[in-house]
């Protein structure tokens, strides 16, 4: 006969949950300053874990040299590109700026030379929503820099703190990285051993949470670094200016399915179609097509595997989602929750005939 239940005893455990929730959920309201850099540094210890792995393996015991060796090797595979590529788009901003300031960016000579080959019913329209004097638009143009640029003057204060807050956040990101690398595998097994779940599942679910992190994140990050890097290339090459920026920008844009790096280089072909420069426009449109584009179609599949892979609709929900509500970091943080979600459901799938 089966003892009836001990009231105090599930008053005890009840407790002893709530208590749980109550301190994890303050501990992380606390850590949420640096919730960014624990994000990176979680990230760069599972890309890295394999590197780690594989020296510790020619060093046995040597766990804080091999950590140490891999922290360094993030430092000059991720950290200083980062930064020396920061620099580099801050100093073309820059140089962009001052020539829309000088006037060697003139957009009214610019839109004066598209006026040109445009059909006259796009002229009457172009006049009837006010563009049609083209000096009155390079005049607005200008008032508009001049007002956004006017509040930098006075910021200087604001992006010191901005830079103080970043080297702090990257220094805990490398700090943790180092520890990650070091304990990670204990570290693992005291999570799955807080798991309310049976053994298998919880080698299972934290098997499935490193692996679709890995390739989520390589297939992201490695993706829009190949088209940003390729887009800048064909821009560079085709002579247009701001290729770095425009780089960058279709580095970003590609990881958005659907709308992609051809966010960014359609509208510009179509500016040189318009403009009359025929060659670099249409050299733009079948560079972008045919390699730019088919990029992420050849790459992904490499790194991502079919079986981690998600729908396209899916990671654009996921990648929207995350950007809305968590800014940048929310580029990783989505389509990595969105491949968790269908691990997850796939692991009760599988589970449900054996319950």
């Amino acid at each position: 006969m089966t003892a009836p239940p001990n009231p105090q005893s599930a008053m005890e455990h009840a407790f002893l949950l709530m208590l749980v929730v109550a301190v994890t959920l303050a501990f992380a309201w606390l850590a949420g300053p640096f919730a960014g850099a624990i994000l990176w540094g979680v990230i760069a210890a599972i890309l890295f874990a394999p590197l780690n792995a594989a020296l510790l393996h020619r060093a046995p015991g040597r766990a804080n040299l091999a950590a140490a060796s891999t922290l360094l090797a993030v430092i000059a595979v991720a950290v200083i590109p980062a930064m020396l590529l920061g620099a580099a788009l801050l100093s073309q901003a820059a140089a962009m700026v001052g020539n829309l300031q000088s006037g060697e960016i003139d957009f009214a000579r610019s839109f004066a030379s598209a006026e040109q080959h445009l059909p006259q019913a796009a002229r009457n329209w172009l006049e009837d929503i006010g563009f049609g004097d083209f000096a009155m638009v390079r005049q607005r143009i200008s008032q508009a820099i001049a007002s956004s640029l006017q509040p930098l003057a006075g910021r200087a204060l604001d992006i010191g703190q901005w830079a103080l807050a970043f080297f702090l956040s990257l220094g805990v990101m490398l700090y943790l990285t180092f520890f990650l690398l070091r304990d990670g595998t204990q570290i693992i097994s005291r999570i799955e051993s807080c798991l309310p779940l049976p053994p298998d599942q919880r080698s299972l679910l934290t098997a499935r949470f490193v692996e679709v992190v890995r390739a989520t994140i390589k297939g992201s990050l490695i993706v829009a670094v190949l088209q940003g890097l390729t887009g800048g290339l064909a821009f560079w090459m085709l002579g247009i200016g701001g290729a770095l920026l425009w780089g960058v920008a279709m580095g970003v844009f590609s990881l958005f399915p659907a709308i992609g790096t051809g966010f960014i280089w359609v509208p510009v072909a179509a500016w040189l179609l318009l403009t009359g420069d025929l060659w670099r426009g249409g050299a733009l449109v079948l560079v972008g097509f045919f390699i730019v584009s088919s990029v992420d179609n050849l790459v992904r599949p490499i790194l991502v595997g079919r079986d981690a892979r998600m729908p396209d609709y899916v990671v654009l929900v996921a990648t929207l989602g995350g950007f809305e509500l968590m800014g940048f970091n929310g580029f990783v943080i989505g389509p990595v929750i969105a491949a968790l979600f269908m691990a997850v459901w796939d692991i009760f799938r599988d589970a449900r005939p054996a319950a």
